[in-house]
């Protein structure tokens, strides 16, 4: 399968947004937060990529800013809900922690438009949506904090510093986002397995 292929199969459509006036208002605003940016695009830019009129789009969102935190609010929920999964799957913290990783990382690559919007653009947000956000990023470190902090304790891990250690990790992760292309030689599990093996050597597991 072909970094193209993989991708397209990865950007299912956003079944958890209804109706399907909502919902295709939600695919046209990522793909244009994701080519121009948040600010530098307009409600007619998204009704237009919607095949839509300008007034449709006020049906289903009151604001532009509304539909960005859809959009990230989703996109959050799903990064916390892979990173769960991951320490849920059970094995050592080494196991667990390159499962994160290689999960988190593919879908950054396969979803890399929706993950550009939802990782980029949080200084987009009102305050009080920001602020929901921020809590849902902070739960994503804590599940990455615990693994690391388990590696430590018993041994399989050297990390002086967990918390430095998790922005590592997670930046690392969330940076594919911005520069995978589909047309490149590697697919997102080819990603995903060669950041997964340079975490675990960052932090030193033992084998």
């Amino acid at each position: 399968m072909t970094a193209a292929e993989e991708t397209a199969r990865e950007d299912a459509p956003w079944g958890e947004v209804t109706p399907e006036a909502a919902r295709k208002l939600l695919v046209a605003a990522v793909a244009a937060f994701a080519e121009r940016g948040y600010h530098a695009t307009t409600t007619r830019d998204i009704a237009g990529r919607a095949g839509m009129s300008p007034a449709a789009l006020y049906i289903h969102y009151k604001t532009k800013e509304e539909l960005l935190h859809r959009i990230s609010r989703i996109g959050h929920d799903k990064a916390l809900e892979i990173l769960q999964a991951a320490d849920a799957s059970g094995g050592a913290p080494s196991e667990r922690l390159a499962e994160a990783v290689r999960s988190f990382v593919r879908w950054h690559a396969g979803r890399h438009d929706t993950a550009r919007v939802v990782q980029y653009e949080l200084d987009a947000l009102s305050d009080e949506h920001r602020a929901e956000i921020v809590g849902l990023r902070r739960r994503s470190d804590e599940v990455v904090r615990d693994i690391l902090d388990e590696g430590v304790e018993t041994g399989e891990f050297d990390v002086p510093d967990v918390p430095g250690t998790t922005v590592a990790v997670l930046s690392l992760c969330i940076d594919v986002a911005r520069w995978f292309n589909v047309a490149g030689r590697r697919t997102p599990d080819e990603v995903g397995a060669l950041y997964a093996d340079l975490v675990l050597r960052m932090v030193r597991a033992q084998k």
